[in-house]
């Protein structure tokens, strides 16, 4: 059944069915993220032939976007199926300034999601749901948000000539509300957390007025997942099909990092790359205000206790993360970590990401990157293994977080004496 679901709806695609991650039952390729036994979420599943078929010259001759990888995706193998704005192949920075600021001597690069059309890697997921969610006869596209994810989807929508309704917490930053709203689709500001937002979602996908609205993070949610494994995909093909040792990965639900680890076990079981002698190892970063995932392994537990979000990084707040088991398992299994960091530290590291990489991060990026310097010095994180850490955003969006730090150096009037009096002509 799955088979011919595959082959009539998402053409030729490698994806087989839906699996659950917690008890292993097997359903057809539909718009479904729970399973009916478990209640567990669903990713998809693939034809391991399929993915084995595809060539590092297959996609180096693709296009230089997410589709180059269309033969591991689970839709879009056909350009005229597809819902997108061509986002992907982002900069692999080299980040040598960096590396020596914070005391690692292997090779650091920064994978540097901002430069999107929407500047945000969820162009990547959206792009992916989006382009299934047109194959299984969706006619309105919707979201629940923290801020980018209703950027992307706005967009997308705006792109396609599909009505959008998109919903945010209220109180998000200003910069992310306008850029939503530019593209004219509906914009719902619910008083609540994006924890309320999402629960609000989840009950409006069950109402008959929403049965043709494909929410990307809920009811096609297996498929919106996979468009993160791209940004695993693309750093091994920058890296020249290498694996990083290590990586540091952002952490809101927890489903970014489990897509990247997820993306390097697909590259290697297609035989694409040859993992590292001593394997990768996935690092998670949390903001201090939101961190319910990261104390969950710092307890060495698997109770994951929600919280209620606090904080400068938004983007981030999610405090009832539905992939954070997933996230420990793969922490674990990796033999990485985890940490956080306050407001504070994520300010400064947005500002010594920027001065020493030329990169400007929103806050999530500046989450990592202070994780980073923590793992470093808690002996966490090995500084003679080459790592890369992601940036997911542009900093154009959280200006505020760094507004009141950072301005003029010099006030001089307009003439050469004023200049050398100030001592720039020194």
């Amino acid at each position: 059944m799955s088979s011919t679901l595959t082959t009539s709806i998402f053409g030729d695609s490698p994806a087989r069915d839906l699996v659950c991650r917690g008890c292993g039952t097997r359903f057809p390729l539909a718009a479904q993220h729970a399973c009916f036994e478990c209640f567990g979420p669903l990713e998809v599943g693939y034809d391991e032939a399929a993915l084995a078929s595809v060539t590092r010259e297959q996609i180096e001759r693709g296009p230089k976007n997410i589709w180059r990888y269309a033969g591991l995706l689970p839709a879009g193998a056909d350009p005229a199926s597809r819902v997108t704005l061509d986002p992907g192949f982002t900069p692999l920075v080299r980040a040598d300034n960096l590396a020596a600021a914070i005391g690692l001597r292997a090779p650091l690069h920064v994978k540097d999601d901002s430069a999107n059309p929407t500047h945000s890697f969820k162009d990547r997921v959206v792009s992916v749901a989006l382009t299934a969610a047109r194959a299984l006869g969706f006619e309105r596209y919707a979201c629940a948000s923290t801020g980018n994810l209703a950027n992307s989807v706005a967009a997308h929508a705006a792109r396609a000539g599909t009505p959008s309704v998109v919903f945010i917490p209220f109180d998000l930053e200003a910069g992310k509300v306008v850029t939503t709203a530019v593209y004219g689709g509906d914009l719902v500001a619910v008083e609540g957390s994006y924890d309320d937002v999402n629960r609000l979602c989840s009950e409006l996908t069950e109402t008959d007025e929403f049965e043709k609205t494909a929410f990307v993070n809920v009811n096609v949610r297996p498929f919106y997942a996979e468009g993160s494994k791209t940004l695993g995909f693309e750093v091994a093909e920058q890296l020249g099909w290498r694996i990083p040792e290590q990586v540091v990965i952002p952490m809101a639900s927890g489903e970014l990092l489990t897509k990247v680890d997820k993306a390097f076990s697909e590259l290697v079981e297609a035989g694409l790359v040859e993992p590292p002698a001593s394997g990768w190892k996935v690092f998670g970063a949390q903001s201090a205000g939101c961190n319910p995932i990261a104390v969950a392994l710092h307890g060495d537990t698997d109770v994951i206790t929600p919280v209620r979000p606090t904080g400068i990084a938004k983007s981030l707040n999610i405090g009832d993360p539905a992939a954070g088991l997933y996230a420990l398992e793969a922490v674990r299994r990796t033999g990485g970590w985890m940490d956080y960091a306050d407001d504070d530290e994520i300010r400064d590291a947005i500002r010594l990401l920027a001065r020493t990489t030329g990169v400007f991060a929103e806050t999530a990026g500046g989450v990592t990157v202070a994780v980073l310097q923590k793992l470093i010095d808690a002996g966490r994180l090995d500084p003679d293994a080459e790592t890369v850490v992601f940036n997911t955003g542009e900093g154009l969006k959280t200006l505020d977080a760094v507004a009141e730090q950072v301005g003029p150096t010099y006030r001089v009037r307009p003439s050469l004496r004023a200049v050398r009096e100030a001592g720039l002509l020194d």
